[in-house]
């Protein structure tokens, strides 16, 4: 039987970074039929409840239907560490993260994470995420299946790195390259699941490891290919040192075969003109994580990207200090404000949207409410608490009702969560 959900419905028809806020579709008694799986309809109430009179309806009132939310960076190995005091990216990393990560050599620890992990993406209405794993196969199996049985449409990649990194926590350029094409051949297109290649960053691997995993790439295009560039200065400065022969960062990518349409990079602050340049002429993808980035004090990030590059938006777990995407868009309005941009709610809602989809070049199945699309769903209650119901009461447009929510909302916010057609809280 085919579901009808009531409510306002907002999507898009274009880019906001590019037209402005009349890219958005705001339905303010609007309906989205959902059949099979996928939106089947989308429309005015009215239209929809006469067309569809054997629908099972759904009335979510005056609550705001929109498109799950799409994290495109994250690191569910690092849910456990989440808001740990930290002080610049390399300390964090030999900290907290390396520690963290040697645990998931077992199984059984690897599966209990993954799936408190994902229990609490969903209750922030994120539908669609990618993940890095950690060097063991074991976390990339526990992660696919545990998003395999919400049946979500999920990305992640083992991570490599084999060197400047602890014992047991390194592999070889081999040995990288041999279990990522395993994993790869097990879960990639498997249901709703990518796999990804995820070299962690130029100073954990060697020229070696990234070359082996650009030639896997090349032997598997479809795949995505995701690391981090330029998060830091002083890791800058690593790189260079570590790569004498490289013009700049991203050229310690480039010269793998580590750079082209497909590359997700996360955080990349602190780019080159050069760097900018050969990121666009790629057709590149960078990814905004900014609750990390102020909170290891990384830097601005320069939102200008967005008008020519595939840019996403992501949390960043857990370097980042939420699993909230409304949090995260939060923390991304702050970050403009103080490189003198005010984004408009419709830009932030893309980027956590459509624009996170298009980072991860599945812009053609989620992110967005239009037919055909896969219905995953968020549902929003705009007076989820009291300081957000005062402000939306008045409220003069939709920007106006959702943008509290936005710089105020958790996941008290998320009234319900659809994955695949399928409500799941």
């Amino acid at each position: 039987m085919a579901d009808l959900l009531l409510g306002q419905v907002l999507c898009f028809g274009d880019d906001p970074f590019v037209v402005g806020p009349d890219a958005a579709r705001h339905e303010a008694h609007g309906a989205v039929l959902v059949e099979n799986g996928k939106i089947a309809a989308v429309g005015s109430a009215e239209a929809l409840r006469a067309a569809h009179p054997q629908a099972r309806i759904t009335d979510y009132g005056r609550k705001l239907i929109s498109a799950g939310f799409i994290d495109a960076h994250v690191h569910y190995p690092q849910t456990a560490i989440i808001a740990s005091w930290g002080k610049r990216l390399i300390d964090w990393l030999n900290s907290y993260t390396f520690p963290e990560e040697m645990r998931f050599a077992d199984r059984a620890y690897a599966d209990e994470v993954a799936n408190r992990y994902l229990d609490l993406a969903l209750a922030h209405g994120t539908t669609s995420m990618c993940s890095y794993a950690t060097i063991h196969p074991e976390s990339v199996d526990a992660f696919f299946t545990a998003a395999q049985a919400r049946g979500l449409r999920a990305f992640a990649g083992k991570t490599c790195m084999d060197r400047n990194a602890p014992e047991g926590l390194r592999d070889t350029a081999q040995s990288a390259y041999d279990d990522s094409k395993r994993l790869l051949q097990r879960w990639h297109g498997v249901e709703r699941l990518s796999y990804v290649i995820t070299p962690r960053f130029s100073p954990t691997s060697t020229p070696e490891q990234l070359a082996a995993l650009g030639a896997l790439w090349r032997e598997h295009p479809d795949c995505l290919m995701q690391t981090h560039l330029s998060e830091q200065t002083d890791e800058i400065a690593w790189v260079k040192e570590l790569f004498p022969q490289s013009r700049d960062y991203l050229d310690t990518y480039e010269a793998q075969g580590l750079l082209r349409e497909g590359a997700v990079y996360g955080h990349a602050i602190h780019l080159t003109p050069r760097e900018q340049d050969r990121l666009r002429e790629a057709g590149a993808s960078v990814v905004h994580c900014p609750t990390s980035n102020t909170f290891i004090g990384s830097g601005l990030f320069d939102m200008g990207l967005a008008q020519s590059l595939r840019v996403g938006l992501a949390t960043d777990t857990g370097g980042g200090s939420s699993f909230s995407m409304l949090h995260t868009m939060a923390a991304a309005y702050e970050v403009a404000q103080l490189r003198g941009q005010a984004l408009h709610p419709s830009q932030l809602w893309w980027l956590a949207t459509v624009g996170s989809a298009r980072a991860l070049h599945a812009e053609t199945k989620i992110g967005n409410i239009a037919v055909g699309m896969e219905a995953d769903l968020t549902i929003i209650d705009l007076a989820s608490t009291p300081a957000i119901e005062q402000a939306t009461r008045r409220a003069g447009d939709i920007w106006q009702a959702l943008f509290p929510t936005i710089m105020l909302g958790d996941d008290r916010a998320i009234a319900a969560t659809w994955v695949g057609g399928k409500v799941t809280r």
